[in-house]
């Protein structure tokens, strides 16, 4: 399976004209996967934890939206059998694991899927973000590489870039399209190193990810790729800006 990092959008994301089409598309070029493994920029948790297994509550994991959007439902089966697999592929490498059975979907996980996988019917698990450290987080991406061979979609939802305090009212701020050239450049070259640094390599580094979770992800998905030597075999398959935010979203392998 290809691994991918997606900007997610908030909930209103499905009441855009173009966005939920082009993830619906870019799912349907994809091979089925057998589960889908999400790592969010909502969830932080360490050690590094593993949401429900069985029966996938979600998390509104959001305040002062219309009611409509805390009535959706995507009742995904679990994975437990993913879940001993995490395990066992995390622990082996030293890495520690805990379990939080009531930890459901948040909306980083499900607001995507239910676009990509409207019929719920692909089994899905989530775990934490551990840590924001770029380098730890893309060595958990290649210990979980092995899933992909198994059917596994390796997904990280963020957003390519983030600062809602710095939007303005209207287009898209030099800020915000600054570093999404940047980054587009760097993931073009397969230029992990200045990834990995992007807080001061990039211009605006610091403005369009004043805190690091939303960039975050991507981490997990490049040491994903990384892990099988694809690191340069990535595609913008989304691209543009969302509310001024960049929405670029890659799919690597």
């Amino acid at each position: 399976m290809p691994a991918l990092y997606l900007s997610h959008g908030a909930p209103p994301l499905a009441d855009d004209a173009l966005w939920p089409g082009q993830l619906a598309a870019w799912s349907a070029e994809l091979p089925r996967p057998k589960a889908v493994l999400m790592v969010s920029a909502h969830w932080e948790e360490a050690p590094l934890a593993i949401g429900a297994t069985t029966s996938v509550p979600l998390e509104y994991d959001f305040w002062g939206f219309p009611e409509r959007y805390y009535q959706v439902r995507y009742p995904a089966p679990g994975a437990p059998e993913l879940a001993a697999d995490v395990r066992a592929l995390l622990r082996s490498a030293g890495t520690p694991v805990a379990d939080v059975p009531e930890r459901g979907l948040d909306h980083g996980a499900y607001v995507p899927l239910v676009e990509m996988y409207p019929d719920a019917d692909i089994p899905v698990l989530q775990i934490s973000l551990p840590t924001l450290d770029p380098v730890r987080l893309m060595e958990v991406g290649r210990r979980l590489a092995p899933l992909r061979d198994q059917g596994v979609l390796i997904v990280g939802s963020g957003f390519f870039t983030h600062n809602l305090s710095a939007l303005r009212e209207g287009g898209v701020p030099a800020w915000s399209a600054e570093f999404d050239d940047w980054g587009h450049e760097a993931l073009e070259a397969g230029d992990a190193d200045a990834l990995l640094d992007f807080v001061h390599a990039s211009p605006a580094g610091a403005l369009a990810h004043p805190r690091t979770e939303h960039f975050a992800p991507l981490f997990v998905t490049m040491g994903a790729a990384d892990a099988v030597g694809e690191l340069t075999e990535q595609r913008s398959v989304i691209d543009g800006f969302w509310m001024g935010l960049a929405k670029r979203s890659v799919q690597f392998g």
